[in-house]
């Protein structure tokens, strides 16, 4: 069956990365407490216009994309011996399911900080030529040095490209030169065919597609697509996301009055109390001013817009529900729980024996470490409402991060 005619994507990830340091692959590394490969298949996941992916694995790492396997849109692959053959085997992967005009973006995982813009751009170059690539140009003066070896006798600048103490012995003339960057886009079946041809050792996908006669345009690359090879980019790439966060806060607040019951449902824990909370719901006080402060930062409305009180399909429901969903929407928007905080306002029941436990139960629904979720209770004083044990109030405020 073949699938719509959306852009299709192959994201290389078979190599070893040794010359970034570390005890394994660089795509197994981590940014933030992401691994890098997660964070650029999320960066295409979420991008306009993405069909399937195939993301092109060395056969050791495949287990290692186990968390990815419940997509339907996402493909391991396995790679081969060189770049090349790997790219081969996603685009051969892809082939059988593509529609007849797909295109197809190649991009190298260790390029995480790919944006949508630059995306967007590549795709749209395709729509008037069979290729198309960001590159950036080339400002600095060029030198030619000899590379000379130290004085032991060793190769200098081993893992790093330069050869310190080398002699400069030329200038190259920048004119027209560019620095490469992926994604690089093309007609599927066209690039697929220049593959299959292609005799081996090309640098990048541009220049097996100019082998078969294949024209490609150049589109605006962006610096902060950058490429992790050597230790530093790891701090140059944190650096920059560090600088794109977007960080936003919410405010939630609820009220229930006591009514019937033996417990009360807080923060997901069921407490015994010799009344429960009256609600639509299960009147969860915690639970919906967390839920109400998620919607806030994400200026999405409230519960009662998503889960209308009118709509008896909501009676009863379990609040966690309204919660869940509240985090899938952050998530779907890229963003991720900085940190929660619940405060319950209330004479009766005791909450200090069970905040450490609803801090647990809220972490779980929100996927965040039970770290970034605090509980904790006051009363007032036996003034108003609470005072008078006529029901229970609840406070939430919640920082959300995307970048």
């Amino acid at each position: 069956m073949q699938h719509p005619a959306m852009t299709e994507v192959v994201i290389v990830a078979a190599g070893r990365g040794r010359r970034a340091g570390g005890p394994f692959a660089k795509q197994w590394q981590t940014l933030r407490g992401r691994r890098i490969a997660d964070l650029t298949l999320d960066a295409f996941l979420a991008a306009p216009g993405i069909g399937r992916i195939a993301v092109v694995l060395h056969p050791d790492d495949l287990p290692l994309a186990e968390p990815w396997t419940e997509n339907p849109r996402v493909l391991a692959v396995p790679g081969g011996d060189t770049r090349a053959d790997s790219v081969r085997r996603g685009l051969e992967a892809l082939a059988p399911g593509a529609a007849a005009d797909a295109r197809v973006l190649i991009h190298d995982v260790a390029r995480p900080l790919v944006s949508h813009a630059l995306i967007a751009r590549v795709i749209a170059a395709l729509q008037a030529a069979p290729g198309a690539a960001p590159a950036l140009p080339v400002t600095d003066a060029l030198w030619r040095g000899d590379g000379d070896d130290d004085s032991t006798g060793n190769r200098t600048g081993v893992g790093t490209g330069i050869g310190i103490g080398a002699r400069v012995v030329g200038t190259v003339d920048r004119t027209g030169l560019f620095r490469a960057q992926t994604p690089q886009g093309f007609h599927l079946d066209a690039i697929l065919r220049a593959h299959r041809v292609h005799p081996g050792g090309a640098a990048d996908d541009v220049e097996v597609a100019r082998a078969a006669g294949l024209e490609v345009v150049i589109v605006e690359g962006e610096e902060r697509n950058l490429k992790i090879t050597a230790p530093g980019d790891f701090a140059r790439a944190l650096g920059m996301m560090e600088a794109d966060l977007d960080i936003r806060t919410g405010n939630g607040f609820d009220v229930h009055a006591f009514g019937d019951g033996d417990h009360v449902t807080l923060c997901g824990v069921a407490v015994p109390h010799d009344r429960g909370l009256s609600g639509h719901s299960d009147a969860d006080v915690g639970m919906h001013a967390l839920t109400d402060a998620i919607y806030g930062a994400l200026a999405a409305g409230d519960i009662g817009r998503h889960f209308p009180p009118s709509d008896p399909q909501w009676k009863g429901a379990e609040s966690r529900i309204f919660l869940a969903h509240a985090a899938a929407l952050a998530a779907e928007r890229g963003y991720r729980i900085g940190n929660a905080d619940v405060t319950l306002m209330c004479e009766r029941p005791k909450i200090g024996p069970h905040a450490d436990a609803m801090a647990a139960a809220l972490a779980g629904i929100l996927g965040t470490a039970s770290d970034r979720v605090s509980v904790k209770a006051t009363t007032t004083e036996r003034l108003g409402f609470t005072g008078r044990e006529e029901g229970i109030a609840a406070m939430a405020t919640v920082t959300l991060v995307q970048g």
